[in-house]
């Protein structure tokens, strides 16, 4: 996967905002929106975009709590993980989950109408799989920045 100058700063651009159109972005880098929508097309089907998304603010939909959970499995094998990377990926309440090194071996952001609600999250999704050894949950008490916007390496000229 490669990219130019350009598509680095068309990725800056669709980073701070993705309502724009090609046009809009086109003018901003000096091409046509036709040139743009293909370049716009192949950063895409690269996987240099991997998606396209708003973020959502948990609190106004009626989620405002907020963890971030430890987790760590019982044995490192090949199917655990597999098994709670598919788990992680299947469950609505699990927002983002990383495998991680270090102390833990996932890191999940989770989200919960209440206390109650995420005490009855943890209960079905932790508690009942054995492969699990341990959990440790850190209530967010104010989300700092919310986004997923990575620095664009410029490539050389």
């Amino acid at each position: 996967m490669q990219y130019d100058r350009i598509d680095a700063r068309i990725l800056e651009i669709m980073q701070k905002n993705n309502r724009l159109t090609s046009e809009a972005i086109g003018d901003m880098v000096s091409l046509s929106a036709t040139a743009c929508q293909r370049r716009l097309k192949r950063l895409r089907s690269e996987g240099i975009i991997e998606a396209d998304v708003s973020i959502v603010s948990a609190k106004a939909v009626g989620r405002p709590v907020q963890m971030l959970v430890l987790v760590s499995l019982e044995r490192e094998r090949a199917d655990i993980i597999d098994r709670f990377k598919k788990a992680i990926k299947s469950t609505a309440e699990v927002v983002n989950g990383f495998y991680v090194t270090g102390d833990a071996d996932f890191v999940l952001y989770v989200t919960a109408s209440s206390m109650e609600d995420y005490e009855a999250f943890t209960r079905r999704f932790f508690y009942e799989n054995s492969d699990i050894k341990a959990v440790k949950t850190m209530v967010v008490m104010d989300r700092v920045k919310a986004g997923f916007a990575v620095p664009v390496e410029m490539p050389p000229d």
